[in-house]
This record gives C-alpha cells, structure tokens and sequence, in this order.
C-alpha cells in the first residue's frame, strides 16, 4: 500500500493505518511487530510509527521520568528500553493521554532515532505531506516589526493583534517569566479580551510557597513537567487545577500552557484561553508553537535587560548602575562632581560577631544594612557600597550644593534614630553607628584592573568622611561632620581642627545632636 496525502496548508496531524505486517528492529534484535501499527504525519516532522504496546516483543522500563509535551497531542512519556546486554535511556515514548487530535495513537509506542535501526514495512510507502509555509505573516512580523516594541507589555499586546488577525481565537493570554531581582521572582504580563492594556505582576519569591501557585499549570510548566491542554466545555478534573474551573466559568473552553525556554535553560511560559464555540484548532496552536522558540527569545531580550540593570542596581546602585548601562563601563570612566559624602559605620560589631551566632549576627547586619540605604534613599542619597560593616553613600550636589549638604546630615540623623528602635539581642546594648560627613569634589566612576572595576568616588571628601567617622567613635560622638556641612539650624558642638589619618591638614570638625 502507498500512503499518499495530499498538499495541506496550515500546521497539521494525519493519522493512517498501516496494511499488514510491520516490524521494528535494533540491530537484530526485534523491538515490536504488528498488523495495527499505525503512522502519524506533523508539520515539519518525519513520519512516525507507533506500534501497539502490546505487540512490543522486548521490555520497557516504567520509571523513566522525562516528558515532553506537545499541544496536539499532548505529553509524552519516555522510558527505557530494555534490551539483552543493554538498557537505551528514554529510547520510547507514548501518549498515554492524548489530546483529541491524535486519540488515534493512544496507547501506542514509538521509538527514537537512536533506538531504531531499521523499519520493515511490508508494501507500505511513507509520504510526508506538503505544508507549505504555515506561518508566513506571524513570522515577518517577529523578524521585521516585532524588534522595535519597547517593553515586553507593548511586545504582549502586538503579539496578541497579530494573532488575531490571523483568525487565532484568544481570550487570555499570560506570559510568566522569571527575573533574576533580589526582590522579585518575575513577571506575568497578562492580556484579556475586552482589556486595552497589557497587566503586569511582580510577585516577590513567595509566590513559590502560596497555594495558588503551586497548584498552578504555571508551576507544573515551570518545573520541566511538560505543558497542558484541556478542553473546557465538558467535565474539568478540579482536583488538577483549580484556575481551570474559574476560567470555565467565565465562559473559556479551551485551555493550553506550553513552555518558553530561555536559552539557560530556565523554563517560563505562555499559556493561552478561549471562549469560541471550538476552541483552538490544530492550525491554531501549531502557528504559535511553530514560533514559540522566536516569541521565547523576545521575552529573553526584555529579561536580560532588566536583569542587568536590577543586578547593577543592587550591587553598585541606582545612579551608578544607569551609568554603566549608558556605557561608562570603561577604566576611568567617570566625571568630577561636587558631592556630600556620608561614611557610616556599625560600632561594637567585633563584640556582636564574637557573643552572636553566624545567623544572628548576619540578621542583625543585614537590618543595619537595611535601615542605613531606607534612610540615605529616603533623603535623595545613593548607597555606593558596603565595606565590611560600614556603608559608603554619596549625595550628588548638583545645581544646589548646600541641598545635597541637608540630605546627608538629615540622613545622618534618620539613620541614628532608626537603629535605636531596633530591638536589641538580649544582654546586648542597642544598634549603634559612628557616621562621618564631608563635602567636595570627587571622582565618581570606574577604577580598577583591566578585568575587574569599581564604580566609586574617590577624592579628598571620602577619605575625609571615613576618618571623621572614626574619630567620632574615640570621643563617643555618633554624628562627626566638617564645617562645611553645617547650617544655620543645626545643633552643633564644636571640636576644633581635628588632625585625621592620612589627611595632610587639620579639619574643623563639629559633633551633631542625634536629636533634632
């Protein structure tokens, strides 16, 4: 018999029964022999024969745990194949539930390549159908406008438009994909019928324990469990899922998430409703899985972008971290600017380390770490760095000078304050700090080897603030300025022209009230 399919247009599955007797082999070894086996013809791949499992004439190992899912037909299963002398891992698959379109394979087996050495079909002759290009307008658009959306909502809602011009009936659509943010787990940019607007959420990493989530198709697909496809018009298992029966009642009825796989290897994904009579047809849901793999790499670009700037952010700051992305990334890089530089440091730190254990004493400098960049954001300051148990912050002058002067010192007392409402480890005195506060020109940019930068401030004011912060912690001062600091309503006490480390001339320095 000669299987002969005729041309097609659009993604497609075509099942046709095989006449006669039809044998598999690996070597010499025969894997399956039937009179029913079957060979199934998809868009862009070679045909395939599945045999019944019941004419398979060698073991297969039930415990394998790889899937893969296919919106047509499914997930698949794999085991190993079990032969004298040898075991091939995930060398058969099968549908052991199928999806409508391919309920004519149920229950059967196919090999891989690797697996199968050799078919004897008897008189049959395998013909792959013509295709043709399924999904020509999609594509053009991903290849030649898509680019030029400038943020993953926009990317969502265009996406959506393109689909709908090409007659893909959806409702809903979600894209989950996961950030690399020390606050946040990633994003779900959700599309529905009647909305003008992309929706985001940023849910924190919580959302791995919330029961909505992990009873969720957006968990299972994450996970590497394969993808999902239900049909909502019947009867819905709700002990599966729970969103599939809210989404019924909102008059979906059908239902898919398949994978988006970035390029290392995380797993996010897109999942799709409807709410026509029919639901999405084969052709529908082949024309986006044809181009997940392009839609996945969009989504990818967007990720990376903002996981550079949220790692830059969280490592050398907002102002900075917008500075290397603009392109100061070089050695000396960098601009002179007037600035008010703040040192704070934790004191009696070497007590809490020793008295402490490991995970305290970390909580504790972590809530100090915490309070001290609250405050010097709160009052228009950077957090440059941390150095040990000390935070470097740098107050931009500007056009006004004496403001970034204001918000140091103002910072200055927020922080001092604040740690005092710390609780204190019992037998433990309260959080205290030594801060130093001075004012100039400095050097804000890159410094550093060929391979490993630091984008910092360097000059005269740093070292001055660092050394008036000490010298605070020997005369039991918690606020050490220099004169320039000072304005007309501040409390200050006077302490002369103090000589610091490393600073060739004496600086008049003033000790400042806590308490405003």
């Amino acid at each position: 018999m000669n299987i002969q399919v005729r041309p097609r247009t659009g993604y497609g599955i075509l099942v046709e029964q095989l006449d006669g007797p039809v044998a598999a082999y690996h070597g010499d070894t025969l894997l399956a022999e039937s009179s029913r086996a079957k060979v199934m013809y998809e868009t862009r791949l070679p045909p395939v024969v599945y045999f019944p499992r019941e004419d398979l004439k060698v073991d297969i190992d039930q415990h394998c745990s790889k899937t893969t899912f296919c919106p047509f037909k499914g997930t698949a299963h794999y085991r190993d194949l079990i032969l004298p002398g040898k075991e091939l891992c995930s060398a058969v698959w099968s549908y052991d539930e199928t999806l409508p379109e391919a309920r004519q394979i149920m229950g059967h087996i196919g090999f891989m390549p690797e697996a199968l050495g050799r078919l004897e079909l008897g008189d049959n002759r395998l013909q792959a159908p013509d295709y043709g290009n399924i999904s020509g307008p999609l594509v053009d658009w991903l290849l030649r406008e898509a680019a030029f959306q400038p943020t993953p909502e926009e990317f969502t809602s265009a996406l959506v438009a393109k689909l709908q011009e090409q007659g893909v009936p959806i409702s809903r659509l979600v894209i989950l994909a996961w950030a690399l943010h020390p606050r946040i787990a990633g994003h779900h940019y959700m599309w529905e019928k009647g909305s003008d607007e992309v929706k985001t959420f940023s849910p924190s990493y919580e959302i791995h324990e919330k029961p909505e989530f992990k009873n969720s198709p957006l968990r299972h697909v994450s996970k590497g469990l394969g993808g999902l496809r239900y049909r909502l018009t019947g009867d819905v298992p709700s002990e599966d899922f729970p969103i599939l029966k809210d989404l019924r009642d909102q008059g979906m009825t059908d239902y898919v998430a398949m994978p988006l796989p970035f390029s290392d290897g995380r797993i996010n994904v897109l999942t799709l409703a409807s709410d026509s009579p029919e639901g999405f047809s084969t052709a529908d849901l082949g024309l986006i899985f044809e181009c997940s793999a392009v839609i996945a790499r969009y989504y990818e670009v967007f990720m990376q972008r903002e996981n550079a700037q949220a790692v830059l952010e969280t490592y050398v700051g907002k102002r900075s971290g917008a500075r290397v992305l603009g392109g100061d990334i070089r050695r000396g890089d960098g601009d002179e600017i007037d600035a008010a530089i703040m040192f704070c440091d934790l004191r009696g730190s070497t007590l809490l380390e020793e008295q402490l254990p490991r995970d305290k004493y970390i909580h504790l400098l972590n809530r100090f770490f915490e309070t001290t960049s609250d405050k010097v954001h709160e009052n228009g300051g950077e957090v440059l760095k941390f150095i040990g148990d000390a935070v470097l912050a740098v107050f931009p002058a500007g056009e006004n000078p004496a403001e970034a002067r204001a918000q140091a010192l103002a910072a200055a007392r927020d922080i001092v304050a604040a740690l005092a409402e710390i609780d204190p480890c019992p037998n433990l005195p309260n959080l205290e700090c030594a801060i130093g506060i001075a004012s100039g020109s400095v050097l804000y940019g890159n410094i550093g080897s060929q391979e490993r930068l630091d984008f910092t401030v360097i000059g005269q004011a740093a070292n001055i603030a660092a050394r008036l912060g000490d010298y605070g912690k020997t005369v039991g001062h918690r606020i050490v300025v220099s004169r320039d600091i000072l304005t007309d309503t501040v409390d200050a006490k006077p302490l002369g022209h103090v000589k610091l480390h490393n600073v060739s001339t004496p600086v008049e320095s003033f000790a400042i009230a806590a308490e405003q």
